[in-house]
């Protein structure tokens, strides 16, 4: 009796359900950001990886097409006697000009354009770039004659001149042409030849060309655009760049 007694009390007892225990689940939040970091991180490297590779291949692209167009190596003669040679001027922004010192108009018309463009560089933008004067008549224009010429535009330009040989190669090598004229009875003649003002980076390559149509305003535009590109091929931050042109990035 005592044991059934015992048994119904037992079964008249308030039920009890077990505690649950509660499943932590793999995923957090905390895993989902380290997660997401790493992630991240992960593709951010493999862009890096990307950009390096495609810059690299920029680079080497530019240096095979201005090898391969215009411009190249050449030896001359400065207004002091001195030999010039084409490395010479690597690691700085150049623009060259070739012409000749008994042009009427043109040359003096396009040498003061180069003139204007790298005062205007220098002055609003702090970007100094050397501008170079190329004689394509050898015969008239000793060392001499070309320094008094370009000192009644200015100090800064670098007047070259140089023997027939010379001149010839660095205008093959620029694709210039350059023919003289029959002489007049005082033994004077015109130079026909190519008017252009040719922009070369500090590599020593071509990279733009204006002409005659090309006003200062449009020149400057561009030289600081290819500017940008080469700062950027170089992983360089255009620091520099001018806030009136943001507009054209």
């Amino acid at each position: 009796m005592s044991t059934s007694k015992t048994l119904y009390q037992q079964s008249t007892l308030p039920f009890k359900n077990p505690k649950k225990i509660k499943k932590k689940s793999p995923i957090t939040w905390k895993s989902l950001t380290i997660s997401s970091l790493i992630g991240t991180g992960f593709l951010l490297y493999m862009y890096y990886l990307r950009k390096e590779k495609d810059l690299a291949l920029a680079r080497e692209r530019k240096r095979h097409l201005g090898k391969a167009k215009i411009g190249g190596s050449f030896e001359l003669i400065d207004t002091q006697g001195r030999t010039v040679k084409s490395d010479d001027f690597l690691g700085q922004w150049i623009l060259i000009y070739f012409g000749f010192t008994h042009c009427p108009d043109i040359c003096p018309d396009e040498i003061e354009k180069m003139t204007n463009v790298v005062n205007k560089l220098e002055k609003e933008y702090n970007f100094k770039i050397q501008p170079i004067f190329i004689s394509v008549d050898p015969d008239r224009d000793t060392p001499a004659v070309v320094d008094k010429y370009l000192k009644e535009f200015s100090d800064k330009i670098i007047g070259l001149t140089g023997s027939i040989d010379q001149v010839a190669k660095v205008c093959k090598a620029y694709r210039v042409y350059f023919s003289s004229g029959p002489k007049d009875q005082d033994d004077d003649y015109i130079v026909d030849h190519t008017i252009i003002i040719y922009l070369v980076d500090p590599e020593g390559l071509f990279v733009d060309y204006y002409g005659q149509t090309h006003d200062v305003d449009r020149i400057i535009t561009s030289i600081l655009m290819n500017k940008l590109k080469n700062d950027q091929l170089d992983g360089k931050k255009p620091s520099w760049w001018p806030s009136s042109l943001k507009g054209v990035l």
